[in-house]
């Protein structure tokens, strides 16, 4: 069930992610500036933030199977319709509603995460599950510049599609409910888990972790390349090698979690650490030393290492009653800051220096310290059903 779902997460991150791989042909074919061609390729972000909650909600009545099936389906045509198409306009809409219905896949497999797998199991499988991004991106990576290059982006659109259908076939034929002992266990819940202000918390402290993360990973490339005069190439592969490390490290941390049946305690442990790289990273920015470079490179890693614990810890936190949409509402935060960031960030570097965004991204993991909910919480070895209570 998890590779389902982490394989229609994969499979839809290429249409949904891969289209700025080729905006040069983006751009040529449509005949649009670089401009209209970034938002080309970032509409499906539009759909992702409007559609994520309610595709929770909908998993929370009616299963994964449907979700993933008829989301990532849906995808599927608007994919393919946009290879017919070539009024600007037309594009951006099939595209937005492209990442609207293809973002099921991001709600399902966290839910499956949390329905199919014991608590002591659960870091390691959001481990892998988180990985499915990477996954995909490193697939688009490797896969849409060469069919832009035979084909141009019909063939490049044509292949997303063809690639999620085989991931919505594959859901809507094989996923299926957990075993009856985990069904049991996963009762349905009636009260909001928005009372708890141990979530409230847990978004938080994703939001503000999501800044240095985007600071980092959006303008890392200009910065080795703009400051310290790296070949573009050599950026491009060192963020390449991060991003191997980071799913790597992803995994680590959930079997960490696991170990010690805690999400909050090792995510503050890492908050530390990630304001440990972001000092030396502000430092080396600003001396434009040999720090600067070295740093970037460890900070792709370690501003991603936490996600999953506080995604997972989200999703305890509310319960299978509400997991859907308490984990469609936690990526939609994350979203939306990402898109913010994306251009405040921009607007910073560009009047500042590189050195004040990463400085940004060190203020907004330094105030997130106190906001993690840590005092109170459970280990899930002691107890074996606990969740984070505080």
């Amino acid at each position: 069930m998890l590779g389902i779902g982490v394989n229609a997460h994969a499979s839809v991150t290429l249409g949904l992610f891969g289209l700025p791989l080729v905006m040069p042909d983006v751009q040529r074919y449509f005949g649009v500036s670089l401009p209209v061609g970034g938002l080309i390729g970032n509409a499906p972000g539009i759909g992702i933030m409007v559609a994520l909650v309610a595709w929770g909600a909908l998993a929370d009545r009616r299963g994964e199977r449907l979700v993933l099936g008829a989301g990532v389906g849906l995808a599927v045509v608007l994919f393919a319709a946009v290879a017919f198409v070539s009024e600007t306009w037309a594009v951006i809409v099939l595209l937005a509603l492209a990442g609207a219905a293809g973002s099921a896949a991001m709600v399902g497999g966290g839910r499956i995460v949390l329905r199919w797998f014991d608590p002591t199991e659960r870091g390691v499988a959001m481990g892998l599950r988180q990985v499915s991004y990477t996954l995909g991106m490193a697939a688009a990576a490797f896969v849409l510049p060469p069919v832009a290059r035979a084909h141009g982006i019909r063939g490049v659109l044509l292949v997303c599609a063809a690639v999620s259908l085989l991931a919505a076939v594959l859901a809507a034929l094989f996923l299926a409910e957990p075993p009856r002992r985990l069904a049991e266990s996963s009762t349905e819940q009636d009260v909001s888990p928005y009372r708890q202000p141990a979530l409230w918390r847990v978004h938080a402290t994703s939001a503000l972790h999501v800044v240095p993360q985007i600071v980092v990973s959006t303008y890392g490339v200009e910065c080795l390349v703009g400051v310290y005069h790296w070949d573009g190439v050599l950026a491009g592969q060192l963020f390449g090698v991060a991003a191997i490390g980071g799913a790597a490290v992803r995994i680590a941390v959930g079997r960490w979690s696991d170990r010690s049946g805690l999400r909050m305690a090792p995510l503050r442990l890492l908050t530390f650490c990630t304001l440990a790289v972001l000092a030396l990273l502000v430092l080396g920015s600003v001396t434009r030393s040999w720090l600067g470079p070295a740093m970037l490179g460890l900070a792709a890693v370690i501003t991603v290492a936490g996600n999953g614990l506080a995604y997972l810890a989200a999703g305890e936190l509310a319960g299978p009653g509400w997991a859907g949409r308490v984990l469609g509402t936690h990526n939609t935060i994350q979203n939306t800051v990402s898109l913010g960031v994306t251009w405040l960030g921009g607007v910073l570097i560009t009047r500042a220096g590189f050195w004040a965004g990463f400085a940004a991204g060190l203020a907004c993991v330094l105030i997130s310290v106190p906001v993690i909910p840590v005092r109170g919480e459970q280990s899930a070895i002691e107890v074996p059903d606990a969740t984070p209570s505080s």
